[in-house]
C-alpha cells in the first residue's frame, strides 16, 4: 500500500529546493519573465548545489515511493514556473533517453543533458510537429538508414521544443516506416555539434517566458547508427513484429516518455497553483473592505477554502500516480488522471487569485498575473487536457473511443 507520508531525506531535500526557490528563483523571476531570456545564471546557480544535474535527476528517479520527484518539482514551480522549466527541461530528453535507450546509452547520454557545475549542458526533447501536435502518430519527420555508413538521415521539423537549437543533445523522434504510424517511429540522439540541426523561429509565448522553446530544424543530419536508441536489432524486430501483425504490442517511443512524465508536469501545475493560492490568502488577511479583512468575507472565504481543497486533492492524485508508476504501472490512466487535474486546478485557482486581488491582480506589479499565464500552457503541453480525458476514458472503457 502506498505511504505518503514523507520521510527525513524527502523532507530534507523538499527544504532545500523550497529554500532555492525561495530565495534565489523567486527575487528574479519577474526579470526573467520580462526579457523572455534562457535564465542562464540561475541554472547555473541550480548546478553548483546539485540542483541542475543528471545524479539529481537519477537518485529523485530512483525513490521506490515515486515521491522525491514530485515534491521536488512543486517547490521549483512554486518559485516561478518559467524559471522551473528553465531548469527541469533536459529532464525530458533524459526521461526519452532513460526510456527507450541501452544501458550503455544511458550512461553515455544522460549525463551531457547536463553537464556539470563548471559546463552546464542541456537537452531538448523534440516529438511534436507544425502539423502533428496531439497526434503524434502522424509525425512527418523522417529517419532513413544508410547501410553503407551505418548512419541514420533525419530530415523535418519540430515545434514547440523546450531547449530547441540551444541544446547540446536533441531527442528526436522520427518516421522510420511511416505506413505503420506510431508503430514505426524510433528515438534517436543528435549529438553536440551535428550538422543539418539548427534552431528555427524562438516563440514569444503568453507565459513561461524565461524557458526557451523554438523550432527545430533537421536538414540531412547525419548521424551514428549507435545514436538509435535502443539498437537496430530491437527496432527491426519492432517493426517486423508490426508489418506482421499490424501491431507491435509496444508503446510509441514518444508516448512512453510522456507517461512516465505526466505526475512530474502535474506537480509543475500544483506548485503554480499553490503560489497563487498562498499570495492571495495573505493578501486577503491584510486587505480590508468594510472595516475587516476581506477573508472575512463568505465570497472570498469561500473562494479560498475552495482553492485550497482543489490543490490538495490534486496533490494526492499526483502522488498516488508517481507512487503507482513505480509500483506497478498505471490501471485506470491515473497518469493522465493527475496531470489533468492538476493542469486545469492551476488555471482555476491563479484567476482566482487574481479576482482575489482585483486590479491589483491584473498588474504585472504583483505575480498573480504571471501565475495565470504560467499556468495556461499545464493544460496543452505533455499532451492537453483533452487528451488526457481521451487515455482516462479509453483506459477505464478498455474501448477504442476517437
Amino acid at each position: 500500500m502506498a505511504d505518503f507520508a514523507l520521510n527525513d531525506d524527502q523532507l530534507q531535500i523538499q527544504k532545500w529546493v523550497h529554500d532555492f526557490a525561495d530565495q534565489v528563483i523567486r527575487p528574479a523571476a519577474h526579470e526573467w519573465d520580462e526579457r523572455e531570456e534562457f535564465p542562464h545564471p540561475i541554472v547555473q546557480q541550480a548546478a553548483e548545489i546539485g540542483l541542475y544535474g543528471w545524479e539529481f535527476l537519477m537518485n529523485a528517479m530512483s525513490d521506490t515511493s515515486g515521491l522525491t520527484l514530485p515534491v521536488a518539482i512543486e517547490e521549483l514551480f512554486w518559485g516561478d514556473a518559467g524559471i522551473g522549466m528553465a531548469i527541469m527541461g533536459s529532464a525530458l530528453a533524459a526521461a526519452g533517453i532513460s526510456g527507450n535507450g541501452t544501458p550503455e546509452q544511458v550512461m553515455e547520454w544522460v549525463p551531457q543533458c547536463y553537464g556539470d557545475a563548471k559546463k552546464v549542458q542541456l537537452g531538448a526533447f523534440c516529438v511534436s510537429e507544425p502539423d502533428a501536435g496531439s497526434d503524434v502518430s502522424s509525425l512527418r519527420t523522417r529517419a532513413v538508414y544508410d547501410e553503407a555508413t551505418d548512419e541514420w538521415v533525419l530530415n523535418g521539423t519540430k515545434a514547440w521544443i523546450t531547449n530547441g537549437g540551444i541544446a547540446d543533445v536533441h531527442v528526436v523522434v522520427a518516421a522510420v516506416e511511416p505506413e505503420l504510424k506510431g508503430r514505426g517511429q524510433a528515438s534517436f540522439i543528435v549529438p553536440p555539434g551535428t550538422k543539418g540541426l539548427s534552431m528555427g523561429q524562438k516563440y514569444k509565448k503568453h507565459g513561461i517566458r524565461a524557458s526557451h522553446t523554438s523550432e527545430v530544424v533537421l536538414d540531412d543530419c547525419r548521424i551514428p547508427g549507435r545514436c538509435l536508441l535502443g539498437g537496430k536489432e530491437k527496432l527491426d524486430a519492432k517493426l517486423a513484429r508490426a508489418r506482421e501483425r499490424g501491431h507491435s504490442g509496444e508503446k510509441q517511443p514518444a508516448m512512453s516518455t510522456f507517461e512516465a512524465t505526466r505526475p512530474s508536469v502535474g506537480a509543475q501545475a500544483l506548485g503554480i497553483a499553490r503560489a497563487a493560492y498562498e499570495f492571495a490568502l495573505d493578501y486577503a488577511k491584510e486587505r480590508k473592505t468594510f472595516g475587516k479583512p476581506i477573508v472575512q468575507h463568505q465570497a472570498i472565504a469561500f473562494k479560498l477554502a475552495n482553492m485550497a481543497t482543489e490543490i490538495d486533492a490534486a496533490r494526492l492524485l499526483i502522488w498516488r500516480a508517481a507512487w503507482m508508476a513505480r509500483n506497478g504501472g498505471f490501471k485506470n490512466g491515473e497518469g493522465s488522471m493527475s496531470k489533468y487535474k492538476a493542469s486545469e486546478v492551476a488555471v482555476r485557482v491563479t484567476e482566482d487569485a487574481i479576482q482575489i486581488l482585483g486590479g491589483y491582480g491584473y498588474t504585472r506589479e504583483y505575480p498573480v498575473e504571471r501565475w495565470h499565464r504560467d499556468a495556461k500552457i499545464h493544460t496543452i503541453f505533455e499532451g492537453t487536457s483533452e487528451i488526457q480525458q481521451l487515455v482516462i476514458a479509453r483506459a477505464i472503457s478498455g474501448m477504442r473511443i476517437e
